[in-house]
């Protein structure tokens, strides 16, 4: 396993839910933060943990925020890509704004740090790259097609990040995770207390990161509930 002790990790998403935990996981196991965050919320900076204004938005923010990064602790050895909205966005719907807006938070604003980060992780010779999928994108469950669509995406993503990065020792995981108890699933129908908690997620994620290159794992499912096709 890898020694997190000395390594560096952007975070996106880490003021709230699965990013949060994510944050406060890799915080208390030797790792060095830089959260991209809207708001610091209750978040503290400190001499590891890098707060910075990244808008999932704004093109020009990744490239700020890895600069940033590189001035404050001269290295970047892991993305987690944590942050995501969900907004309906149905087929048959004519307004096509909330479809647009997945697919620039949840597609273009993961794709964007990547791609800001390469370079450096290229330098890491073990970088690693984490992105938060969903099981809708592995299948499509209910109403919300942009939010699945996005999400297939983002699986996608992650494989093209483990075939262009794997001759420079840079491995991509997608983590699939169903119902995890978040602001997210506020309105779900499904009961609470069955849902996965994010605290998990994000035991998930610091172990992808610290697998050595000869043991990667490209996908992992996760569910609270039996579905026979995951």
């Amino acid at each position: 396993m890898l020694d997190p002790v000395g390594r560096v990790v952007l975070i996106t998403g880490g003021s709230r839910g699965i990013g949060r935990e994510v944050l406060r996981r890799l915080h208390g196991s030797g790792w060095m933060i830089s959260a991209g965050i809207r708001s610091a919320g209750k978040l503290v900076a400190g001499p590891d943990l890098l707060l910075h204004r990244w808008d999932a938005e704004k093109e020009g923010s990744s490239e700020a925020w890895v600069a940033a990064t590189m001035a404050r602790f001269g290295r970047i050895d892991a993305v987690v890509n944590a942050a995501g909205i969900n907004p309906m966005a149905r087929l048959l719907d004519a307004d096509e704004t909330p479809h647009d807006a997945m697919w620039q938070v949840n597609v273009k604003a993961p794709m964007r740090v990547i791609r800001a980060a390469w370079p450096h992780l290229i330098e890491s010779g073990e970088g690693r790259v984490v992105n938060l999928a969903s099981l809708s994108g592995k299948r499509v469950a209910n109403e919300n097609l942009g939010y699945a669509m996005s999400k297939f995406a983002v699986v996608a993503m992650t494989q093209e990040v483990r075939r262009l990065g794997w001759e420079h020792g840079i491995r991509a995981t997608a983590i699939c995770p169903g119902f995890v108890q978040t602001e997210m699933t506020l309105h779900a129908k499904y009961p609470r207390e069955a849902m996965s908690r994010p605290e998990d997620v994000a035991a998930l994620v610091e172990m992808v990161l610290r697998l050595p290159n000869t043991a990667t794992v490209g996908e992992i499912k996760v569910n609270c509930r039996f579905e026979a096709l995951l």
